[in-house]
């Protein structure tokens, strides 16, 4: 999208979107704000399995909802879209070899001067996958991961739940990870009328994250989420970026991780770095504006 700005090409960074987008409703948001993000050269979307609560074929129905908010944005063809690992890693040593992990390998180990990020908006199973196909990819990415439970203890966490092993590879690794906890992607929280007002109007891409966020709650009407509000948890991945909030973070030592979520805290070298807040002011108001603008321009 073109906007009245311009963003200086050495300020400007390479970005790989990792998302289980089918799971909920929430990751589209956090798509589309990044295509519409001119600091981002987007670089693919690669669809990510979120287990078998819902469906046996998780990462197939994401593939084919990233084509689709593609295509409403009118950008299929321009942005391409990889197959991830259709399942969690059997085991800490063993990649589950997919597209997804391929593209992650190629543009770390390209000559492109930009800095690449990877998002991962569910489970680290390509990351980890990518790792442990290719190991030099450690120092040639940054990771940011929305997911995990909330320091010290950790808790049972969906994103986590979907990968503990891949977790603990990747933090295990030398890959420098910006983690998003739990406790802290949820302060993204917005009403169902401010999405109505702020999200719905702006053409086919405003209707469509607006409405099937609705149906997703219509039904889920047993359970999460309440009735009138939403968190839009995966849309710091994309914030962060433009600006990473540099007192809303600290250095932790990375944990292992066990079968029940817990985190064990066994060392003291491996550092990553941990937020305890996100703005949701500045996130949310930005991918407002980025809507209202394109669809303006439409």
């Amino acid at each position: 999208m073109e906007l009245s700005f311009q963003v200086p090409d050495q300020k400007r960074v390479r970005l790989l979107i990792n998302s289980d987008v089918k799971n909920e409703a929430d990751d589209q948001y956090a798509i589309v704000h990044a295509l519409l993000t001119p600091m981002f050269i987007n670089k693919g979307i690669i669809a990510a399995h979120f287990g078998t609560w819902r469906t046996t074929l998780s990462m197939e129905e994401s593939y084919a909802e990233a084509h689709h908010v593609l295509n409403l944005m009118g950008d299929k063809g321009k942005v391409p879209v990889y197959k991830g690992a259709p399942a969690a890693l059997p085991d800490e040593k063993t990649p589950v070899v997919s597209e997804g992990a391929k593209a992650i390998i190629k543009e770390a180990l390209s000559d492109d001067p930009h800095r690449l990020f990877v998002v991962f908006l569910g489970p680290l199973t390509d990351l980890a996958s990518a790792y442990l196909m290719e190991p030099r990819i450690e120092e040639r990415l940054t990771a940011i991961w929305i997911g995990g439970g909330s320091y010290p203890n950790g808790e049972t966490e969906f994103n986590l739940m979907n990968d503990i092993h891949a977790a603990n590879v990747v933090m295990n690794s030398h890959i420098p990870l910006w983690q998003v906890p739990r406790n802290v992607y949820g302060m993204m929280r917005v009403s169902l009328a401010e999405l109505e007002c702020r999200v719905k109007p702006h053409g086919e891409i405003g209707k469509y994250l607006f409405e099937q966020l609705i149906k997703f709650n219509d039904e889920q009407a047993n359970g999460w989420p309440r009735g009138e509000s939403w968190s839009l948890g995966d849309s710091p991945a994309i914030s962060l970026i433009m600006d990473d909030h540099e007192f809303g973070y600290v250095m932790k030592p990375a944990p292992r991780i066990t079968n029940d979520m817990h985190y064990v805290h066994h060392q003291e070298e491996r550092l990553i770095r941990v937020y305890h807040h996100v703005d949701a002011r500045y996130t949310l108001e930005d991918m407002y504006a980025k809507l209202e603008l394109f669809a303006k321009k439409r």
